[in-house]
């Protein structure tokens, strides 16, 4: 998987009000939950947490991700997803508005995460079919479908409370992720047309050779030896993404469960892991008159999903296992997680340094609008497609 170049660095005055600020926000956040849960009881319940999801969570998460990489790797080597490509080109330009190219960075970031999209962007054959106002929505089309196989995939193989599965729910949760990219994606070139117009070439030399898109790159050898090597290096693809995700799932979801549960069931604050002040749920019930006819969620908790898909997608999905076993979520609550963590996936977390690798890095502002509204189109349209889909 690509990976993200270090934020440049910049000096700033050591008498500042940012580190004051930083102390005041940071010193409240913690004294507020641990003057609830006590000092000790909060460190002891972070440190559990933190435990439990690296075992119960992570590796979960990683062991699903490289047998679908292995899969995957297999539908890269024989053609498959060259043929997917040749099939969606002609959907790109009514859709999104963009060249028929573009449906690579939706194939290679929904195969694995968003930055994904960079090594696409700086190849010279792909870039040539691009206008310069093209260009920067490439990171919106991309985020929409990050980890869209790793999601997916974990959302089948999840159990509702009453038992049925939920593969339904997973593919309609796709579906709203693409309605969500659609907007996201549009949006953002709304605004770029503006800044650039939709004449200016992608880059100053705009050569027209063979179309990169009309052959594929195989492996040598034989079939059996080329089996084994897809395998292999798609189960690679899959360990580093379950290594990448780690700091997301544990940092993430360690603080969004404090914030969204509550005590023990005997009511006290015991230093157990999963335990919490219930804050989410709280302003979940203050929201409810917009989340309920929006996104139609059975409980207050499952508002925590999308807020932490805001950072990472990885440590989104290890919120819904809990939810659906205290029946705090259902088949339509997964549909909109599905859709919500596909077309977010952790943007706010790298959307800035992707445009500033694309050297958009102006744009930063807006491609992070764009990315939250068409995610709460995304939610929108799963909630109502599973709605009508479960009349049928």
């Amino acid at each position: 998987m690509p990976r993200l170049r270090p934020p440049k660095l910049a000096a700033k005055p050591v008498r500042s009000l940012e580190p004051v600020i930083f102390l005041a926000v940071f010193l409240g956040i913690f004294c507020l939950i641990g003057s609830r849960m006590g000092a000790v009881n909060m460190l002891s319940t972070m440190m559990n947490t933190a435990y439990q999801l690296l075992l119960d969570t992570v590796f979960y998460i990683m062991a699903v991700a490289v047998l679908a990489g292995a899969l995957l790797g297999l539908f890269s080597e024989f053609g498959v997803i060259a043929l997917v490509n040749r099939l969606l080109s002609p959907l790109m330009k009514p859709l999104y508005g963009m060249p028929g190219a573009a449906s690579l960075a939706m194939i290679t970031t929904y195969l694995s995460d968003n930055p994904a999209i960079l090594s696409l962007a700086h190849d010279k054959s792909f870039r040539r079919y691009f206008k310069k106002y093209q260009l920067p929505a490439l990171t919106n089309i991309g985020t929409a479908f990050g980890m869209g196989a790793i999601v997916t995939t974990f959302m089948m193989s999840q159990t509702s409370p009453a038992g049925e599965s939920l593969v339904t729910a997973a593919l309609v949760g796709n579906v709203g992720a693409v309605v969500g990219s659609v907007v996201s994606t549009r949006l953002m070139l709304r605004h770029t047309a503006k800044v650039f117009g939709k004449d200016a070439p992608c880059d100053e030399e705009n050569n027209s050779p063979e179309m990169a898109t009309s052959h594929r790159i195989a492996r040598e050898g034989g079939i059996g030896m080329r089996v084994v090597d897809a395998l292999m290096d798609g189960g690679k693809t899959g360990v580093a993404l379950g290594l990448d995700i780690i700091p997301g799932v544990l940092i993430v979801c360690t603080l969004v469960l404090m914030l969204t549960n509550g005590p023990s069931e005997a009511g006290v604050y015991t230093g157990a892991a999963y335990e919490g002040i219930a804050f989410f749920p709280w302003l979940g019930e203050k929201l409810s008159f917009i989340l309920t006819p929006l996104f139609g969620f059975t409980s207050t908790e499952s508002i925590a999903v999308p807020i932490t898909a805001l950072g990472s997608a990885g440590a989104a999905i290890g919120l819904v296992p809990k939810l659906l076993a205290n029946g705090s979520a259902t088949a339509c609550d997964v549909a909109v997680f599905t859709a919500m963590c596909m077309c977010w996936s952790g943007y706010l977390s790298t959307h800035v340094a992707m445009m500033n690798n694309l050297k958009f890095g102006k744009l930063a502002g807006r491609t992070i609008l764009a990315q939250t509204i068409g995610g709460l189109c995304a939610g929108v349209a799963a909630h109502w497609l599973f709605r009508l889909v479960s009349l049928f």
